[in-house]
């Protein structure tokens, strides 16, 4: 690192700061804060969607199995998110703006309370708040850790640098400024990808030659499509749950669809974002396969896509890269602290106390710029305190994982005419059975890695959809009918269109 790399850092923080005022005339209440009035352009939520889908852990961990799994990696996470995204687009993203349309919801979890009833409602928001806490504090250390190893500055310096700014900015902005920011950070993404990409290719003769021709030199497990523990029926596995996080069981994704402004354009937002997961993967990914070949016999592979980088760019480009690794982590963090404030000031609040019920659009603005300040600024505690929770954190980081999916059956399949049956006891019974399941695969019993992953969720979609086999003959309730029938019901053309 130089002073031409810090001044690149130093443009895209200073960016983003700029937007996020930028974005503040837009707000007039929560429902821009939250959903973009209900405005935000396909294109937009598409890119946005794609960026906020994966964090920096992409060009550590990732960048650690691309060294040492290969061309797998590539066949068991871009493609099944490809695939889920794709066919969520149909299934799942127009419903999400449909609530928005009908019932005027402002977070992922509002329909909730109508859909089975409050205590339900109130179970899957705060284990959904609380874990989230930790989870994006967990996020904030990686970007501390990441500076750290680029630059050597201690880890509390790139929290609260980064953490700082986001926080600046969404608080004053919302999801515009979210939005925007997305968009600023998948174009610096894009340009540090091809320009790491190509310095790469180049090395290995450049063309479709170069890009094919590493693969004769790497070890020949590097090159097959499925890598043990990362087998076919992990993959398959891996569809299931990635179709239910990134087309809403992970909330912030949830939000792009809710704030399109009809299913239509909500269903052409899923298919950028799936068709972006389908192809830049290969760009982005191809230096951390060819890494072995140019650092060879690595300790650490975690740590490969910092050295390539350092290695191979000259003065300025390192920052840009370093910038892009803040781009995808900050990303996803300030898409968290958005949705889950969203979760607090429209569920939590005006269930605890009575004074947050029936606020008007400016007062629940203000609350919102609270809560969403609150949230990220305890995120940013964990963050610099992460060393001293020890083992602790990461336990509770892997929970929230094991949660995702449980959490996501009832509020996916919720929305689904044909398990209308499934009520609020199916919904709280499957959300303990798949706890239940991960406690067991984890710490009882051994078992394959796909088995480890997909019970806990396979556990909660058996109960959810059983209980409401068993409950078949049960009247459902008129308003949740005619629920259903709105989310799923396709929009009238506009008189005069075409």
């Amino acid at each position: 690192m130089n002073t031409l790399d810090w001044v690149t850092i130093a443009c895209f923080f200073v960016l983003m700061v700029v937007i996020g005022f930028a974005s503040y005339k837009k707000v007039q209440g929560s429902d821009d804060f939250y959903v973009a009035g209900g405005k935000l352009p396909w294109w937009l939520s598409g890119v946005s969607h794609h960026v906020s889908g994966y964090s920096g852990a992409v060009f550590v961990a990732y960048a650690g199995l691309a060294y040492t799994h290969g061309f797998s990696l590539y066949v068991w996470w871009a493609l099944p998110i490809f695939i889920a995204v794709l066919a969520g687009a149909f299934i799942m993203a127009p419903r999400w703006s449909r609530l928005r349309t009908k019932l005027k919801i402002e977070s992922p979890t509002e329909y909730l309370a109508m859909r089975y009833n409050v205590p339900t409602q109130q179970l899957i928001a705060w284990s959904g708040v609380l874990l989230k806490l930790l989870d994006v504090g967990a996020k904030w250390a990686a970007i501390g850790i990441l500076l750290n190893v680029f630059t050597g500055i201690p880890i509390i310096y790139g929290i609260l640098i980064s953490g700082i700014i986001s926080l600046v900015y969404i608080t004053i902005g919302g999801l515009w400024a979210d939005i925007w920011t997305d968009v600023a950070q998948f174009a610096v993404t894009i340009i540090a990808g091809f320009v790491m990409f190509f310095i790469v290719l180049n090395r290995f003769g450049g063309g479709f030659e170069g890009f094919m021709g590493i693969w004769d030199q790497l070890p020949e497990q590097n090159s097959q499509f499925f890598n043990d523990p990362y087998t076919l029926t992990y993959v398959l596995v891996y569809v299931f749950i990635v179709f239910l996080s990134y087309n809403g069981g992970t909330w912030n994704l949830a939000t792009r669809y809710i704030s399109s402004p009809s299913g239509g354009d909500a269903r052409k937002a899923g298919i950028l974002s799936a068709v972006l997961y389908l192809i830049w993967p290969l760009i982005m990914f191809y230096p951390m396969w060819a890494s072995p070949l140019i650092l060879p016999n690595l300790e650490d592979p975690t740590q490969s896509y910092a050295l390539l980088t350092q290695e191979l760019l000259p003065a300025g480009l390192i920052g840009l890269v370093l910038a892009s690794l803040f781009a995808a982590t900050m990303s996803m963090t300030s898409s968290d602290a958005n949705t889950i404030s969203a979760v607090i000031t429209r569920d939590i609040l005006p269930i605890c106390f009575k004074k947050f019920k029936d606020m008007g659009q400016r007062k629940s603005l203000n609350v919102a710029r609270i809560t969403t300040f609150i949230f990220t600024a305890i995120t940013l505690v964990i963050g610099i305190f992460s060393e001293n929770f020890g083992g602790v954190l990461g336990l509770l980081i892997s929970w929230f994982g094991a949660l995702v999916g449980p959490i996501a059956i009832p509020m996916l399949l919720g929305l689904i005419p044909a398990f209308k049956h499934s009520g609020s006891k199916a919904a709280i019974s499957s959300l303990i059975a798949g706890l239940a399941m991960f406690v067991i695969t984890k710490y009882f019993i051994d078992v394959p890695l796909a088995a480890e992953v997909g019970a806990p969720v396979f556990t909660s979609a058996i109960i959810y959809i059983g209980a409401g086999l068993l409950s078949r003959d049960k009247e459902v309730k008129p308003e949740i009918l005619d629920m259903l029938e709105a989310v799923s019901k396709k929009e009238e053309p506009a008189a005069g269109s075409n």
